[in-house]
């Protein structure tokens, strides 16, 4: 009753002269940002309305602590799941508890009072709107066309996994206002362990990947889907088989979607799980997708983010393809790449073209004002960088910034996105908006020039090549930096 009487002509008349009331339907929380999409006025009677439980427990002396947190958690899953506008309630359940259909809302029931406004008033539970005859009549018409709109085709698909605990959060489903900046550690949400813990244990036992976000550029359909297995899982020996079996699925599923192409991100590329990619082409050779792991153009962003006129660099940490991509890439221009360990010189002296091999060196007292840094480079080895020194990952996760002197910590691999890619309305992990990483517009620009040969395994495509075709369709580099010293500026 009170949602209905908000609104009503006269409510309704003022919110929207003082434009309070926003039809898009995005994830929310009502603890967090329900503001994003309801008035004032409106925040406050549902808080009020939602407090009634707990108050009356209170002063009854039936209160619990377990209770109320089931109760505050309950409330904020089903506000989420209304708002996060995206339908994910499959049509088994309704078919196999039918009474659930009455005591239960959906995401496109709910989006239909964003967009309507007069029907579908029900926080919940739809129960209510059959029995006042305020449902939409085109309800049950919506959700099953939601449904097949998930099995339509799929041009790119960028296949990629949560991070921590708290990634959960950062995607579109998660917390709108958390999503739409790049990710950093809350300890708001640190003291939500217990979800968080509770979410891993779901993912983990949930079979399938499912998508993060959907794009479209040039008539190009694009989505983000998220393996079901946090960063900490690949690192597991007794999960490398689920976690390979998990992306064959997704590839499998993408290519029955017609999907040109599927671009391999963080972990899902690593060389100790699959080989770069390669044990896929082994296993699906006849498959019409191309696989992309980004390695061209990832060595492309780090090479064009060195400062002109450099001629020595040193490079630093664990040797990844794209490190021995850079490596030789530099050699042949002359600029001399220098590690600073045995191990590594011997790893990367056969990648290197004979005739530049006197421009790989090996020497741990060089004094160099830019290196080129990977996963695994410890505290110690950064504390030898001179003052002033720019470091640029070449790795898929952001190094640790040890050094508090001002020296300054480029972005990991990464571009920004043209104005003609539509639907970009949260933050890929740490990167700014509207930043993606390299391996995943690689996968973009690799289905838009139309290529017809995968990147994956030892498999390296033309850099200049690449990058060009990406700097031709709009995607551009950035300049963000963060710097220790001081706030981060680009």
């Amino acid at each position: 009753m009170t949602h209905e009487t908000y609104h009503s002509y006269l409510i309704m008349s003022i919110a929207n002269h003082n434009k309070a009331y926003f039809i898009p339907n995005e994830p929310s929380s009502c603890y967090v940002n329900a503001a994003v999409i309801h008035p004032f006025a409106e925040l406050l009677a549902y808080q009020l309305l939602f407090s009634i439980p707990m108050i009356t427990c209170a002063l009854t002396g039936t209160a619990s602590i377990i209770t109320f947190e089931i109760y505050v958690i309950y409330i904020d899953f089903m506000n989420n799941m209304g708002h996060c506008n995206f339908e994910l309630v499959p049509n088994w359940l309704f078919k196999w508890i039918p009474p659930l259909k009455y005591l239960m809302y959906t995401p496109s029931f709910h989006s239909l009072h964003h967009t309507q406004f007069r029907t579908n008033y029900s926080l919940f539970m739809p129960f209510y709107d059959y029995i006042y005859n305020s449902m939409d009549k085109s309800s049950d018409i919506l959700y099953e066309n939601s449904l097949k709109d998930k099995e339509k085709q799929v041009d790119v698909v960028h296949l990629t996994h949560l991070t921590s605990l708290q990634s959960i959060y950062h995607i579109r489903t998660g917390f709108s206002h958390y999503a739409s900046k790049p990710y950093t550690s809350m300890w708001l949400l640190r003291i939500m362990w217990p979800v968080s813990w509770l979410s891993m244990v779901l993912a983990w036992a949930y079979g399938s990947w499912f998508t993060m976000e959907s794009n479209v550029m040039k008539k190009l359909r694009m989505q983000s889907w998220a393996i079901p297995r946090y960063s900490f899982h690949y690192g597991l020996k007794k999960e490398k088989e689920a976690i390979n079996d998990l992306i064959e699925k997704a590839i499998y599923e993408a290519h029955k979607k017609g999907a040109k192409v599927v671009s391999l991100g963080l972990l899902n590329q690593a060389h100790s799980v699959n080989g770069s990619g390669e044990l896929y082409l082994q296993k699906y050779p006849k498959f019409r997708v191309r696989l992309v792991d980004g390695t061209s153009l990832a060595a492309a962003v780090v090479i064009n983010s060195i400062p002109q006129g450099t001629n020595q660099v040193i490079l630093a940490g664990k040797i990844s393809k794209v490190a021995r991509t850079v490596a030789s890439a530099l050699c042949k221009k002359n600029i001399e790449v220098i590690v600073t360990n045995k191990q590594d010189y011997d790893i990367l002296k056969p990648c290197i073209p004979k005739n530049v091999t006197d421009n790989l060196l090996l020497s741990t007292t060089a004094t160099v004002e830019v290196w080129l840094i990977g996963d695994g480079l410890d505290d110690a080895e950064q504390s030898r960088a001179h003052k002033g020194t720019q470091f640029i990952p070449y790795s898929q996760f952001p190094p640790k910034m040890v050094r508090k002197d001002c020296c300054t910590y480029l972005t990991t691999p990464a571009m920004g996105v043209p104005k003609s890619m539509q639907n970009v309305h949260s933050c890929e992990n740490w990167l700014p908006r509207r930043v993606m990483s390299a391996s995943r517009i690689a996968g973009i620009v690799h289905a838009l020039e139309g290529w017809n040969e995968d990147e994956c395994g030892d498999t390296v495509l033309n850099m200049d090549k690449v990058w060009s075709a990406a700097i031709m369709h709009g995607f551009h580099p950035v300049t963000q930096v963060r710097c220790v010293d001081c706030k981060s500026v680009e």
